[in-house]
């Protein structure tokens, strides 16, 4: 979609972490205090990202991941701070949505650190 397009789609939150890669404040997001069965969803085109069985504490301030769902994302090399970081995005419409570290927890010792805003969370 053009950026007007996703502009008219998208909160200005949205729009800022999704098209423009930005970041929200740490413990911002509602879906950081979410904890019933479900799945975590592209807010841009509601592609399925996250089951809410591989959701963790992370104590950083953003939901946090140990696996995606087959096909929900894709990654890339981001040197925006200087040093490179693995960037996560939609796999289906490009949308950034946060970083993916090693450092997280059994079994994959993978932390997909997501930007709230940039999902929104479908009850089972």
């Amino acid at each position: 979609m053009s950026e007007d397009r996703w502009r008219a789609k998208l909160s200005a939150a949205e729009f800022r972490i999704l098209r423009k890669a930005g970041t929200e404040r740490p413990y911002s997001s509602p879906l950081n205090a979410e904890k019933r069965a479900g799945t975590y969803i592209c807010a841009g085109c509601d592609n399925r990202l996250f089951s809410s069985e591989t959701k963790f504490e992370s104590g950083t301030g953003w939901p946090s991941f140990y696996r995606p769902l087959p096909g929900g994302v894709g990654t890339s090399t981001d040197y925006k701070i200087g040093i490179p970081r693995t960037e996560v995005h939609c796999a289906r419409c490009g949308g950034h949505l946060g970083h993916v570290f090693d450092d997280g927890p059994k079994p994959t010792g993978k932390r997909y650190c997501m930007n709230g805003a940039a999902m929104d969370f479908r009850a089972a």
